[in-house]
């Protein structure tokens, strides 16, 4: 199952890099470099159907990497995950802008890495993350300006709100908000990447990406989502034909 799919590890840490590989080597044939610029080249030369690339690399880092597949017509088609190291929120800022398509934070937990690379090797139709209803409140401040909206949906990578007072696709706000049934509020900022219009049956929504995000509140989300969503440990991706995109 996945054999003939290759998937690409790029960690300067020997460590990592043999624990991610041991990991995925059921997910598919591992490929392992010890640089960015060793992995660039690799990528090139054998073109892998998905790359798991540490943020914080000597030379040619996770972030630059990111953009160099993305970049690259022939590897732009290409998910990419970003493994972070830091507990500076703006790492995930880092990663986001970079392009990743997906990002998780070491130590490494074996599920979460699992789940992901399956779910990126599905292709484009099924790379939505695991999304879970919540109706909870969330005070947004843009410009020093605060509007109060409720999340409907949750996703380890963003969330659904809606709104009297919405911003423009593109725009960056500070979000405070908690999780039902837990304590203390999450601060992350995040993008507004659509815009939903109201009308006569649906309020004015925005779908937001977020950005800065601490590892604690992270995790917070991701164990929420699990708890709340069934269907998060899915089935290995459906077989396909070929292993180079």
């Amino acid at each position: 199952m996945g054999v003939h799919r290759k998937i690409l590890v790029v960690d300067d840490a020997s460590l990592f890099r043999d624990l991610e590989s041991l990991f995925l080597e059921r997910s598919g044939q591992v490929l392992a470099a010890a640089s960015g610029r060793e992995g660039l080249d690799l990528a090139r030369a054998v073109r892998p159907d998905i790359a798991v690339v540490d943020l914080h690399m000597p030379g040619l880092d996770g972030a630059d990497l990111c953009r160099a597949f993305k970049s690259d017509p022939e590897l732009k088609e290409m998910p990419v995950i970003l493994v972070t190291s830091s507990e500076d929120p703006q790492d995930h800022a880092l990663a986001v802008r970079a392009g990743a398509d997906d990002i998780i934070p070491k130590p490494i937990n074996r599920v979460s890495l699992i789940h992901s690379v399956n779910r990126l090797l599905r292709g484009p139709e099924a790379r939505g993350l695991a999304r879970v209803p919540v109706d909870t409140r969330v005070r947004i401040r843009h410009e020093c300006e605060d509007a109060w909206g409720i999340v409907r949906n949750l996703s380890r990578g963003g969330l659904f709100v809606t709104a009297a007072r919405t911003v423009p696709p593109e725009t960056e706000v500070q979000l405070e908000f908690a999780l039902p049934e837990t304590r203390g509020a999450l601060h992350p900022t995040a993008k507004v990447i659509w815009r939903r219009e109201a009308s006569p049956n649906t309020p004015e929504g925005m779908g937001l990406r977020f950005l800065e995000l601490d590892r604690s509140s992270a995790a917070r989300i991701e164990e929420y989502v699990y708890t709340h969503e069934t269907s998060y440990l899915e089935a290995p991706p459906r077989a396909q034909a070929g292993g180079a995109r």
